[in-house]
């Protein structure tokens, strides 16, 4: 007979940004905790419920005893546990003694292998009565804390640590409540309700009459799941109502998860504040309003910023006046804060702040921020070059891009850094396209972003992200295991994603990814903390790339075919990867792949020489390999066509033709003739044919 149980942790305000991982974490270790004792079915319905001030989970069938189990314990080998004599060894009678068992107590069974002494016995399944007090304290202690408290009990001796002090413990089998104790609290059947609005103490009769209790009597959503979509309909139903929106998809999201964990019974009112603050660029007073205040900026239809927000409360009320007004009374100094940061800020040109950056600290084995945008100007030269952008204006980009980290603005709100260059530069009199540049030489700042739109952007965006990976590997601080403190794995893949993802205006390739390391190491020589490091870092690159190919969906097997062959023109690899998934759709395809696989094996045993000599028509015997060699010198020219077009899908097309005559030839030829001359020369063919199979990807790790 099974019974719902409910676990509750009750607690002071947990931290909101971990709320949702630590009621995942809580529940998830009860339920596994069940599961492996055979209390919980492994199929069975549970529900998780966080809210700020509880950590909680009801699992729907809970037995109170599991079913006894048989056990079966390996013991030494035969051959190990009798001497000649068929006796015992000493190993099996400690063995046995050790399990608490006799010898003869033990069979003997095969395990696939050789035949073993097993120990074979039933277990008294596990009581419920006596397994959740331990599964309760693995709970607790496998929560992901971001940092612990210690806090005195209520008889003013005892401490104990935990994340936020606790004030209550249920425990709830069915109708029955379970002994049980952690932090120093004792398991009953007590909740609490809101703290402002519902029944401060709620008597449950029943485990399942949990989340409905919690609703009606103690004004409390206890879902954080169910919560937070109560949150985004009333927020999205109440800026419908207004003509507004919430604005770009991507911050709504976290923000939503942030709130929703800080509110129980949540209520959306909207405040205003004067229109006057609309002067201040629109990033500002959304960063200060989302980050510092957790409301929700409205926005017109154009994507203006309003005047006005929305406020998600913990109070449901009739007459929200004095919410609405003390929340417009927090926010307007905020605001002005910001005001006063931009208007300030002003007074001082951009071009003027550069000569301070000299006097800030990039690295102490790497100097300061001017010496950085040295570097950084010197690369965005030479690859605003190379994609065709004017140099001498990516120069005046690089040289502006670092000026606004010494403004106010950017003092106070840290992610406003490129955001507020752009601002300042377009009150400075620069052009819309080095204020625009200014503002995407950060890009992409994080996994999704957008890459710079623009090919000036790209120019400055890859120099800055160029030079920190190679400063920071030269002086061998690269990632080690989760450590990343300098983010070198998204300045990598930032630069991974701006060579492929954008096509450069003129059509020219992009910068080969080799070229521009070098380059990057090259700006350092005048640095002797830096060691230059280029292959080692190109290949720390080449693995993000390969993740990031993966993630897409790219099988492995394709991505190490194509990057075998290329892992430095980015902008060619997902041409060559669509490529293959075409080819593998032939019918020639498995047949070429092991055909490739297996000359490669045969000239890896070869002398090198042989492989890259010219084919002698004369030395030519069979006509397998007379018809062979016809073959490749037919297809030749028209791979090269197709290559020259970028066209690796008929490149790849044409070799599917040599099918035949390389089935015929491995048929009908002995390749490692007695005859030297024989040899070598089928060496050669075989040589040409596997290059001119692997100018788009290396066949051979396509095969089975």
């Amino acid at each position: 007979m099974t019974k719902p149980l409910l676990v509750e942790l009750l607690t002071e305000e947990l931290p909101p940004k971990a709320l949702a991982r630590l009621g995942d974490s809580f529940a998830n270790t009860i339920v596994e905790g069940l599961r492996q004792q055979g209390l919980a079915p492994s199929d069975g319905s549970f529900e998780v419920f966080a809210t700020p001030r509880r950590l909680a989970v009801c699992v729907a069938a809970v037995r109170e005893q599991a079913d006894d189990r048989a056990v079966e314990i390996k013991g030494p080998s035969v051959s190990v546990g009798l001497d000649a004599q068929g006796q015992a060894t000493l190993a099996l009678k400690k063995w046995a003694e050790k399990q608490g068992t006799q010898v003869d107590a033990l069979i003997r069974a095969s395990d696939g292998k050789q035949e073993c002494f097993y120990l074979r016995s039933t277990v008294t399944g596990a009581a419920l009565t006596q397994a959740i007090q331990p599964l309760i304290e693995q709970a607790i202690a496998r929560l992901p804390i971001p940092k612990l408290m210690q806090y005195q009990l209520a008889d003013g001796h005892t401490s104990v640590s935990f994340v936020r002090p606790a004030h209550g413990l249920v425990v709830l089998h069915g109708q029955s409540v379970l002994p049980a104790a952690a932090l120093g609290l004792q398991s009953g059947g007590m909740t609490r309700g809101h703290r402002f609005q519902g029944e401060s103490q709620i008597e449950l009769s029943d485990a399942t009459d949990y989340e409905r209790l919690l609703a009606e009597r103690g004004r409390v959503i206890a879902s954080f799941t169910k919560r937070r979509e109560r949150i985004e309909t009333l927020l999205r139903d109440r800026a419908r109502e207004l003509g507004a929106s919430l604005g770009d998809e991507g911050p709504v999201a976290p923000l939503l998860d942030e709130v929703c964990a800080l509110v129980e019974w949540p209520a959306v009112y909207v405040g205003r504040f004067e229109d006057e603050f609309l002067q201040v660029p629109q990033e500002c007073l959304i960063l200060t309003m989302r980050t510092n205040q957790k409301y929700f900026p409205l926005f017109d239809r154009n994507g203006q910023l309003e005047a006005r927000f929305l406020i998600v409360s913990n109070m449901a009320v009739d007459d929200p006046s004095l919410i609405i007004d003390g929340n417009q009374r927090v926010v307007r100094p905020r605001l002005a804060d910001a005001r006063f940061f931009f208007e300030q800020d002003k007074k001082l040109r951009l071009i003027d702040r550069t000569s301070q950056l000299a006097s800030v600290v990039y690295h102490a084995k790497l100097g300061t921020q001017a010496q950085r945008s040295d570097r950084v100007r010197t690369l965005a030269r030479l690859i605003a070059d190379r994609i065709g952008v004017d140099a001498d204006t990516a120069d005046r980009v690089a040289l502006l891009a670092k000026a606004d980290l010494l403004t106010g603005m950017v003092g106070e709100f840290p992610e406003l850094q490129g955001t507020m260059g752009r601002h300042y530069a377009l009150h400075d009199g620069e052009s819309p396209a080095v204020a625009q540049a200014i503002a995407e030489h950060y890009q992409p700042r994080f996994a999704g972003d957008a890459i710079p739109a623009s090919e000036l952007g790209m120019a400055v965006a890859l120099a800055d992200k160029l030079e920190t990976l190679a400063g920071i590997w030269g002086i061998g601080a690269q990632p080690s295991g989760d450590r990343d403190p300098f983010a070198l794995r998204r300045h990598a893949l930032g630069v991974v994603r701006m060579l492929i993802e954008r096509p450069l205006a003129s059509g020219t390739p992009t910068p080969a990814l080799s070229a521009l390391i070098a380059a990057a190491f090259d700006a350092f020589a005048q640095v002797p903390a830096v060691t230059a490091a280029p292959a080692a870092l190109h290949d720390f690159i080449t693995d993000r790339l390969r993740g990031w190919l993966r993630e897409r969906g790219y099988p492995i097997a394709d991505i190490d075919a194509v990057l075998a062959i290329d892992a430095d023109q980015l902008d060619r690899i997902l041409p060559r990867l669509d490529a293959i998934a075409q080819f593998r759709a032939l019918p020639q395809a498995a047949s070429l792949a092991a055909a490739n696989k297996r000359i490669g094996n045969i000239l890896r045993k070869a002398d090198a020489g042989d492989a890259l000599a010219d084919v002698r028509e004369d030395l030519l015997a069979e006509d397998a390999e007379r018809s062979l060699f016809k073959a490749i010198a037919s297809a030749t020219p028209a791979v090269e066509a197709r290559l020259g077009a970028l066209d690796y899908a008929g490149a790849l097309g044409t070799l599917a033709l040599l099918r035949e005559p390389v089935d015929a030839f491995f048929d009908a030829v002995m390749v490692n003739a007695e005859e030297a001359g024989l040899r070598r020369n089928r060496l050669a063919l075989l040589g040409g044919l596997h290059r001119l199979m692997n100018r788009v990807a290396d066949l051979s790790k396509l095969a089975a």
